[in-house]
């Protein structure tokens, strides 16, 4: 009796092993997921020499061309036009040495055609919502109410105008963003909230724990400490409810 059981307590504890070592691997980033990291954080540092390595990384780790495109245009939101441009010229030279070397890279889908059944300002509105999952229609506060344009500028440029583009998912623009919010540092308000909005797209704990690890390797030390502080804290709240 005491054999048997000891075996079934063996058998127990192979599955239970099994099973946490399968979910573990789920939680982790993916190699596309990783190379968008590298890709925004680095475009959003300016380093373009660096930048080129990412791009060929990124193309090679499965990314389309126009996934890597999508991932620069997005970041003209958070780090400006000026780095924005210069990582799609960047982008524009791999390819040429890549087209000239052989390499036939994916094109990829095309974003799908927007309904504009409703304003800019009200679609913004409704992505901000489902990203947050929380109602966008109560009176403005704080920014919003001192500088209404901006507000305006904010829901149609980037909640409607960017995110509604589907060549990226929710989830995968998030990681965009807390990367460049990661690289140009002392925006620790924005970055807790996309840090929640992660968690309410589908990224794990585990898998933003991570992407604290791409940064340090990709980006700096200063960076990630910054970065995890504020996860932390992120965390922490989340751990509470």
């Amino acid at each position: 009796m005491k054999s048997l059981l000891k075996t079934l307590f063996a058998i127990t504890l192979f599955i239970t092993s099994i099973m946490n070592a399968h979910t573990t691997m789920n939680q982790n980033l993916n190699n596309k997921e990783t190379a968008i990291i590298r890709i925004a954080s680095t475009t959003s540092k300016g380093d373009l020499l660096k930048l080129k390595e990412e791009l060929n990384a990124g193309l090679d780790s499965g990314l389309t061309i126009n996934e890597v495109k999508e991932v620069i245009v997005h970041l003209y939101a958070y780090c400006g036009f000026p780095r924005s441009i210069r990582g799609l010229q960047t982008f524009m030279t791999v390819l040429e040495e890549r087209k000239a070397k052989g390499i036939i890279d994916s094109v990829g889908k095309e974003a799908s055609p927007i309904k504009e059944e409703t304003s800019k300002y009200e679609r913004g509105q409704n992505v901000l919502a489902k990203l947050t999952g929380t109602k966008q229609d109560g009176p403005k506060t704080g920014y919003s109410a001192f500088s209404p344009e901006i507000d305006q500028f904010l829901k149609e440029h980037l909640f409607a105008a960017i995110f509604e583009r589907d060549v990226l998912t929710y989830a995968e623009r998030e990681l965009v963003t807390i990367s460049v919010l990661a690289a140009i540092g002392d925006v620790e308000p924005m970055l807790k909230s996309h840090l929640n909005i992660c968690m309410n797209v589908g990224l794990k704990p585990s898998q933003l724990q991570e992407f604290i690890i791409v940064i340090e390797k990709t980006i700096g030390t200063k960076e990630s400490t910054e970065a995890q502080k504020v996860l932390d804290e992120v965390l922490k709240t989340k751990s509470k409810f």
